[in-house]
């Protein structure tokens, strides 16, 4: 191995999503990209804030994601927010297709990665929680998370 270091690439991820919907399942899709774009994604430089996924007309779109324009590009720069494609397959599509005609379900972005050189995109079929589901899971990761400290320290008396 030579003393250089790897270089990684930024995973971009969708917090939001997992605490205001449940993800019930999830696909791996390629995204098409012009070449400012891939730059600033190399360097971090995007949010799935309230972005979406829709189909129309037999594609998949990804709405609302922002890429910020390259520091480095011309006047040829990309727009920030435009509706981006989705590559899947068409089995995928209409699976996508059907999940979504039921009452309450979205497609939602969850995790921007690149694998194997190309921006790769995890989408979710997801259904929207209510609030009170919002404050279980709350409940759910304090009380998770209190047993690891007690764990922890209990390990730490009986060394």
């Amino acid at each position: 191995m030579s003393n250089k270091e790897k270089k990684t690439t930024p995973t971009i991820q969708n917090r939001k999503a997992r605490h205001d919907y449940n993800v019930e399942e999830t696909y791996e899709a390629g995204l098409a990209l012009k070449g400012t774009e891939v730059k600033s994604l190399r360097q971090g430089k995007a949010s799935f804030a309230d972005s979406f996924a829709y189909i129309q007309n037999g594609e998949v779109f990804l709405r609302d994601m922002y890429i910020k324009p390259y520091e480095h590009g011309s006047h040829f720069n990309h727009n920030e927010t435009r509706p981006r494609k989705l590559l899947l397959n068409k089995r995928e599509i209409r699976e996508l297709e059907k999940a979504t005609e039921q009452k309450g379900y979205t497609i939602v972005p969850l995790k921007l990665y690149f694998k194997y050189g190309n921006a790769k995109v995890l989408i979710g079929v997801a259904k929207g929680k209510k609030q009170y589901d919002k404050r279980e899971s709350i409940k759910e990761k304090d009380a998770k998370r209190q047993i690891e400290r007690n764990v922890k320290g209990n390990y730490k008396i009986n060394m």
